[in-house]
């Protein structure tokens, strides 16, 4: 008897993930929403806890990529995971700048990023990922990067903002690029999902730090939305 053929990842993932979108995506409307002058003053909040969040990506691929060389041996997911980190490792490096560009021409200070203490929910997000990279499986942090490479900004909402707050377009460079550019990042990291020889236990960890992710991303727009300039 031929065995049931398995689902592949990308689509399981994917299944899953619709469950939190509908929150994810409320969350999202709810942060852009105001009028004009207090979207301003939202937007760059937004940069400031955005900057915190990105300047960790490149960093915790590294850390990831250094796990999976101390458990190749042996281990058949670190190889190809590795190869993809070191990839995706180029393709996000200096979106940090990118950031404390866009805040410069919205009118913040980027020396502020050195001092400012991020959000909670930013250390909470990015913690995880460090926890179960280096305690579980490096495999953990593709969850983490399919919800931020699955939730691009779209491709309107940077002419939309820009005409909103009367900002200058060049205060949405990120917003502009990762729109452009995340929707090939998704499918180079569906691709290594529906490839790599996954266990259930791999699987799992995959499903629990996406959904987590999910559910810090909502928080973290919700939190900005909550008060009418952001937090502080």
């Amino acid at each position: 008897m031929t065995p049931p053929r398995r689902t592949p990842l990308s689509t399981e993932l994917g299944v899953k993930l619709a469950l939190a979108a509908p929150a994810l995506g409320g969350a999202f409307d709810e942060l852009w929403r105001p009028g004009a002058a207090v979207l301003h003053a939202r937007y760059l909040a937004y940069l400031y806890e955005m900057h915190a969040l990105v300047r960790a990506s490149v960093p915790l691929m590294e850390r990831a990529a250094v796990r999976c060389a101390r458990t190749a041996p042996g281990d058949p997911v670190a190889e190809p995971l590795s190869a993809y980190l070191e990839r995706h490792i180029e393709e996000e490096r200096g979106h940090d700048a990118w950031l404390l560009e866009d805040l410069a021409m919205a009118g913040g200070d980027p020396a502020k990023t050195a001092d400012r203490l991020p959000s909670s929910i930013v250390a909470e997000l990015v913690g995880a990922q460090y926890y179960w990279i280096e305690h579980h499986h490096p495999v953990a942090l593709l969850g983490y990067i399919r919800v931020l490479e699955g939730n691009a900004p779209a491709l309107w909402l940077a002419d939309r903002l820009a005409a909103r707050t009367g900002l200058p377009a060049a205060a949405f460079r990120t917003v502009r690029e990762h729109a452009e550019l995340d929707g090939g990042h998704l499918a180079d990291l569906e691709d290594l999902l529906d490839s790599l020889p996954l266990t259930p236990v791999h699987r799992t960890a995959l499903a629990v730090s996406a959904l987590r992710t999910a559910d810090g991303v909502t928080r973290l727009f919700s939190y900005l939305a909550t008060a009418p300039g952001g937090p502080a």
